[in-house]
């Protein structure tokens, strides 16, 4: 185990370094410092090799946490990733995109401040990059069947990943002009820089992997023709139809979904030319919704050059500490300061978009508003409270409502659920032979940590169709969201 009396002689929990705000808001670069070896190590000795580590249960991976925290005590990197990648297929994406429930399941976290999971894990796999210790894995031969996977995220490459080591040959189909989905465009360089995820691409191209960018199924190919090619399919598009706010002047120019605009800044930052580019530059910028896009869309107005940037919820501000009823080692819902927020901007919590106000030319001027009240369990807008707040740009950050539908409906007759998910079994399965879902397609919108675990516990089904039984290892901890049909 790591020192075994480490979290008694070590009580702080220490974290990189996030840099300056003036500075880092010059540039798109990641946020944190390089962090410091022997504050990694003494951190890393905190874990307290527990009897029942909850951790893992925290982990919807079932990450062997305590193995590799007590490696990288040790100063053992190599075999450090070997243990993590046992289970996590990018640990550099979870590294520094998952919210890191295991830390809320952290043992230590009962009286003291939980292990730094989540930095020790992106350390790990930081040095291992920069080690040359990340090889492909090519398989040692190939069985001759053929699987596409529809989407190229989380899901997507992590089923794509396993399979391809299984010696399936896989295709993975991505209807943008480059592989990645959301990691490629909905997540903001100054969280997660895209050579993380380049990297990663060469490393499956090398395996074998095949990747067929700027093909849309159901459009380029129809997935009646898809099903005829392959011997299976995984479904690993997303949620990506985005929840809307039908409130009178919602078809105000100035009115964006936050998806909308972050993708165009991604394409900025790619050195693409972004025509008519939705910017913040010199704005009054209004963020409806108080999750981690709606920090995106902070973070990115901030470093366009925003006049102000107001964050608005309809809901309460959460509790700074954890409540009674979310005892660990539950996940609680907690207030937090990301990167964004700490560098500028207003939040308001209890506040009811009401309207939409435009000026002379059409344009949004303002964001009508009113205070939040509970009434028979809704949340509507209390009367007599109204006030308009300034607004050139207003970014709708409500989350997501299910996977698009028309194609597979309509091409394979795939169901979907009241939720707007795919409806599968518990293998992962539709009712369509052959063709499975995986991550927030069949999930609904969900974490980065999910959609990994799913595409790895999909591709061990896939495999078993296709060969009887499956040599893939499945996550730990239980799919809760993967019977559906």
């Amino acid at each position: 185990m790591a020192d075994p009396k480490g979290f008694l002689k070590v009580t702080e929990r220490e974290t990189p370094k996030r840099r300056p705000v003036p500075v880092r808001l010059m540039d798109w670069k990641e946020v944190y410092e390089q962090g410091d070896g022997e504050t990694l190590r003494r951190q890393a000795g905190r874990c307290m090799d527990c009897g029942i580590p909850f951790c893992h249960q925290g982990c919807p991976l079932g990450n062997l946490i305590p193995e590799w925290n007590d490696l990288t005590w040790r100063g053992e990197g190599r075999q450090a990733i070997e243990r993590l990648h046992t289970t996590n297929n990018f640990p550099e994406f979870t590294g520094r995109l998952c919210p890191a429930p295991c830390e809320s399941s952290c043992v230590l976290g009962i009286n003291q401040p939980a292990v730094t999971i989540k930095q020790v894990e992106v350390s790990i796999i930081d040095q291992a990059w920069q080690s040359g210790w990340v090889q492909p894995q090519p398989p040692s031969r190939l069985t001759g069947k053929t699987v596409a996977v529809v989407g190229s995220g989380p899901a997507g490459l992590a089923a794509a990943q396993q399979l391809t080591r299984a010696g399936h040959t896989v295709a993975v189909y991505e209807r943008d002009d480059r592989i990645g989905g959301l990691l490629r465009y909905g997540i903001p360089d100054f969280k997660m820089e895209k050579r993380h995820l380049d990297q990663r691409l060469a490393q499956m191209t090398a395996e074998g992997t095949r990747f067929r960018a700027g093909v849309e199924i159901g459009k380029d190919i129809a997935w009646g023709e898809l099903r005829k090619r392959y011997d299976a399919i995984v479904i690993a598009t997303g949620a990506t139809v985005p929840r809307d706010l039908p409130v009178p002047g919602r078809d105000l120019t100035g009115v964006h979904f936050a998806m909308d605009y972050l993708v165009q800044q991604n394409r900025a930052g790619a050195g693409e030319a972004v025509d008519n580019q939705i910017t913040a530059e010199g704005k009054h910028v209004v963020v409806l919704g108080g999750g981690d896009t709606g920090a995106d869309c902070i973070g990115t107005a901030h470093r366009q050059g925003a006049a102000s940037v107001t964050n608005l919820a309809i809901g309460k501000q959460p509790p700074s500490e954890r409540p009674d009823h979310e005892p660990w080692p539950m996940t609680p819902h907690l207030f937090e300061v990301s990167s964004a927020h700490e560098e500028g901007g207003a939040r308001e919590y209890l506040v009811s978009t009401v309207e939409f106000l435009p000026n002379e030319a059409g344009e949004v001027r303002a964001v009508r508003v009113a205070e939040t009240e509970f009434v028979d369990g809704r949340r509507v807008p209390k009367a007599g409270t109204e006030h308009e707040i300034p607004a050139d740009l207003v970014l709708l950050a409500l989350g997501f409502t299910g996977a698009e539908q028309d194609a597979l409906r309509e091409q394979i007759e795939v169901p979907f659920t009241g939720r707007g998910d795919v409806a599968r079994d518990a293998k992962y399965a539709t009712d369509q032979a052959g063709v499975f879902a995986a991550g927030d397609a069949g999930r609904g919108q969900s974490l980065i940590v999910w959609a990994i675990a799913e595409g790895r516990a999909a591709a061990a089904e896939v495999d078993a169709y296709l060969e009887g039984a499956s040599r893939l290892p499945k996550p730990v901890a239980p799919t809760d969201r993967a019977i559906s049909l």
